[in-house]
């Protein structure tokens, strides 16, 4: 007879310790003191799993909708030639402030037939941005900056306009 190969001794070995897994494993589910209560957590663990599986992607979903509404929304105001009455750009500003400035309450925002007028103080490092930012956007018809300056953003305890 020949003798076995390592591969093969070594697949028997895989083999009997498989087997004995599997017959651990069954008597730790059947063991008649507490493998019902074994089945049940292991049941119950399932479940809550497949549940925060199941909420995960419905709120993966529900977040790439909105993403789809957002990105609708901002095609369809572009193609937009209807103009934008005043009070509605101003609240659009006032909503982009915060992005641009780090105290967006310093800033006062102005607006009359599509002319926007900006006072106050935002830091050195901000103000270009700002200002391409706000006369960009739709309704805009002129900006006029009057807004100060400063060498570095306020500390968060120090601001200069109203609170």
């Amino acid at each position: 007879m020949h003798e076995p190969s390592p591969r093969s001794t070594l697949n028997l070995l895989s083999g009997v310790a498989l087997a004995f897994a599997a017959g651990a494993l069954v008597m730790y589910l059947l063991d008649p003191n507490t493998g019902r209560r074994r089945r049940a957590l292991i049941r119950d663990r399932s479940a809550s799993m497949g549940s925060d599986a199941g909420h995960y992607v419905r709120g993966k979903a529900k977040r790439a909708a909105h993403r789809l509404k957002g990105v609708a929304a901002r095609g369809r105001a572009s193609l937009s030639t209807e103009p934008l009455d005043d009070d509605r750009l101003h609240d659009r500003i006032r909503a982009r402030l915060g992005r641009f400035v780090g105290h967006p309450h310093d800033v006062e925002v102005h607006v009359h037939d599509g002319w926007v007028q900006l006072k106050g103080a935002v830091a050195e490092e901000e103000f270009e941005d700002l200002l391409r930012e706000v006369a960009s956007m739709r309704g805009v018809r002129n900006l006029e900056s009057l807004l100060r300056t400063t060498s570095s953003p306020q500390p968060e305890g120090q601001r200069l306009g109203p609170h």
